[in-house]
């Protein structure tokens, strides 16, 4: 939160301005695991070793994981609610 009490992330702040009330954190939103060579064919990328990568358009890393040839992407998101 800001000084003023709203929230740092302006999309978060544009729905409170608009009468939303912030419900709670879903640490899982989406989740999309897949192989290593599969994260490797749809980013263009290669992952050397296993790790967080940061990808272009993605809001967080995807974790390598080369011994278990698992890549995830994990996004997190925040609720908001209205009361129409």
């Amino acid at each position: 939160m800001r000084d003023d009490g709203l929230p740092f992330d302006p999309w978060l702040r544009t729905h409170v301005r608009c009468g939303g009330t912030l419900l709670k954190a879903c640490h899982r939103a989406m989740y999309v695991p897949a192989s290593v060579t599969d994260w490797q064919e749809w980013t263009g990328l290669m992952f050397p070793e296993s790790g967080e990568y940061v990808i272009e358009g993605a809001l967080t890393p995807i974790r390598i994981d080369l011994e278990k040839d698992l890549g995830e992407y994990i996004e997190p998101n925040v609720w908001v609610t209205y009361h129409l």
